[in-house]
């Protein structure tokens, strides 16, 4: 299934994408895609439903970010080689691990906004894992059965705050908007291999990143049993797993580093083969 919430901010209503794929309302079926959706029963549950016999969604509404009541955004860094390379980074011996705010959760296509002042925003197409069952120090050979499904996810990051302001990555990973999730949640039943799915990023219509979940040091398994090792996972928590490379970070000319940095008026597209696509336009910093 591809679990979806649609409608104005902060008036999402439920709905899936049917075989043809168009947009179904689940409002009298469900309340909202919420955490005590995700569980393997209440999923099973919805997957008895007669998709044509719901009400289809007329138009092509705003989609929301496809998951509410997240209560933890968990990220892991340089988990993919050439993207570690890239960054003039060693590769890890285990996991990095840091959380982006919640703050910054927001739907797929959803403006993204700099931070007052930014010069260096910049992208990361993600996998998303989302939690369907309370994980805790759960084993890497039974970590899959606690995961409801995944979804695309942009980690925009800003660098200078990530690397250059005194330690922890988390601030500049939490910026508002810099959490855009979905369009869809798949769930995990068609998404028989997590670790062979093409991945992409565009900036300004150019195919700045071009990589496959293959290429991962530490698998989705791996990252889900590891987590669970330091924190409880909730059901609707989601960990994004790190970026193949091409990020403007570490764009070189000649040899030398040559850095692309986000500004208003950019534009991004990101996918993950089976998962959907993201469109953001960037916008500078306004006041809410």
């Amino acid at each position: 299934m591809k679990l979806v919430r649609y409608g104005k901010p902060g008036q999402e209503k439920p709905g899936l994408i049917d075989e043809q794929g168009q947009l179904r309302d689940l409002s009298k079926v469900v309340k909202d895609i919420s955490p005590d959706q995700l569980s393997d029963k209440a999923l099973a549950k919805l997957r008895k439903i007669k998709t044509d016999k719901l009400p289809l969604v007329k138009g092509k509404p705003r989609m929301g970010c496809p998951i509410s009541s997240i209560s933890k955004f968990v990220a892991i860094g340089l988990n993919y080689a050439d993207h570690a390379a890239e960054a003039g980074m060693p590769l890890p011996k285990e996991p990095i691990v840091f959380l982006k705010a919640n703050n910054c959760i927001q739907g797929p296509d959803d403006n993204v906004m700099l931070p007052k002042g930014s010069v260096k925003s910049d992208w990361e197409v993600e996998l998303g894992i989302v939690i369907g069952t309370e994980a805790r120090y759960v084993s890497q050979k039974d970590a899959l059965n606690y995961v409801a499904g995944y979804c695309v996810v942009n980690d925009v990051s800003e660098r200078e705050y990530q690397l250059e302001r005194g330690g922890s990555w988390d601030k500049g990973k939490g910026c508002d908007t810099f959490g855009p999730i979905g369009p869809w949640m798949v769930t995990r039943d068609e998404v028989p291999n997590p670790q062979k799915l093409h991945m992409w990023l565009d900036h300004n219509g150019q195919r700045m990143q071009d990589g496959n979940t293959k290429t991962m040091i530490f698998g989705v398994a791996k990252l889900v049993s590891y987590c669970s090792q330091f924190m409880t996972l909730k059901p609707g928590d989601v960990i994004t797993t790190g970026t193949p490379p091409g990020v403007g970070m570490g764009i070189k000319k000649n040899g030398k580093p040559a850095p692309v940095f986000l500004k208003a008026g950019d534009t991004m597209a990101l996918g993950i083969e089976g998962l959907g696509e993201q469109h953001q336009k960037v916008i500078g910093y306004k006041k809410r």
